[in-house]
């Protein structure tokens, strides 16, 4: 039948949960824009609801490609604002993340955005799912990529919230509630063993960020001057979390119980049985989606950002496959 599109059809766009691997749904914005399709509304889940975001705001990609492509992940992987004194509400508490946000993002309201847009978040206390069209765009996508036991959860109206992707990774019945007729949805979870597996056959190479003194494009500079100065009033916080770290890992692994190094850190069993329980979850909600796009990104860990080149690609390749095989561009 094809991509045929009906005079009045509304064209919805969903893009799942994933972490780092949800990165390649800026690929697949490329390829969808490269086509000429049209996206009326985008409901999205954690790192779905941040590209999302950052799509919606002006309807471009290629901004957000470049930022995705030259920021330096590393050393933003440091920018975290642990607080030991707050620590079992959550290892990263989100002043520092949500500064971020707002200079990827602007500091918008959902009616400032040229796409409608719907974020995915989960209630801590009730299991929830929370979908947020209304208010602050930062608070929304600060309180759905919120990873439990990670980071701290967001109070948002009288709620605390936490990652979508718990309840709803794939969030196709919340764009088809906002009227959408004809919806693609985009899908990068993974059964964890494929992902080991082809984590293993792919090798991991991390880019090399380009030089400052190479970046012409506006708001890549404005990241970047931000990522420097937030890195600059943190450093002495996460010096002295990392000598903590540092010492703790020491005792464990040097001590008279030694542990094998080689056993997944906390974090590393959060994620992987998080996205474990989302990969069935995912199974079920697609099954609403007239499109599926799925990215080969399951040798892509979850924090591992700066293979960023590798999941657009992935992401770009996954939808001009899927749109070659259901015909022309509609």
């Amino acid at each position: 039948m094809g991509f045929l599109k009906r005079e009045k059809s509304k064209t919805g766009l969903v893009l799942g949960s994933g972490a780092a691997r949800g990165l390649a749904h800026i690929g697949v914005l490329k390829a969808l824009k490269e086509q000429n399709i049209s996206i009326d509304m985008i409901a999205g889940s954690s790192m779905g609801a941040l590209v999302g975001a950052c799509y919606a705001r002006h309807g471009k990609i290629i901004d957000i490609e470049e930022i995705a492509l030259r920021m330096d992940w590393k050393q933003l992987a440091q920018l975290a604002d642990p607080n030991l004194a707050l620590f079992f509400k959550g290892v990263i508490h989100g002043k520092k993340v949500k500064d971020l946000l707002k200079t990827l993002i602007g500091d918008v309201n959902f009616r400032d955005l040229k796409i409608p847009l719907a974020v995915v978040a989960t209630d801590v206390n009730t299991g929830e799912e929370i979908v947020i069209k209304t208010g602050s765009v930062i608070d929304a996508v600060r309180a759905s990529i919120s990873v439990p036991a990670i980071f701290m959860p967001v109070k948002l109206r009288d709620r605390f919230l936490i990652d979508g992707g718990i309840v709803n990774p794939v969030p196709v019945t919340v764009v088809k509630n906002m009227g959408a007729t004809f919806i693609i949805a985009c899908n990068v979870t993974y059964k964890p063993q494929r992902r080991k597996l082809l984590r293993s056959a792919k090798g991991q190479k991390s880019p090399v960020p380009i030089p400052k003194a190479q970046i012409k494009n506006a708001a890549l500079v404005t990241l970047n001057n931000k990522i420097d100065k937030l890195f600059q009033n943190n450093k002495d916080k996460i010096q002295s979390f990392q000598r903590l770290t540092d010492s703790f890992k020491k005792k464990i692994y040097k001590g008279k119980q030694r542990i094998d190094p080689n056993t997944p850190s906390i974090f590393d069993t959060i994620l992987k049985a998080i996205y474990a329980m989302e990969y069935e979850i995912a199974k079920s909600k697609m099954k609403e989606a007239d499109v599926i796009i799925t990215p080969d990104t399951g040798h892509i860990a979850a924090l591992e950002f700066y293979r960023a080149k590798e999941a657009i690609a992935e992401g770009y390749k996954a939808a001009k496959d899927t749109l070659s095989e259901k015909g022309p561009s509609f």
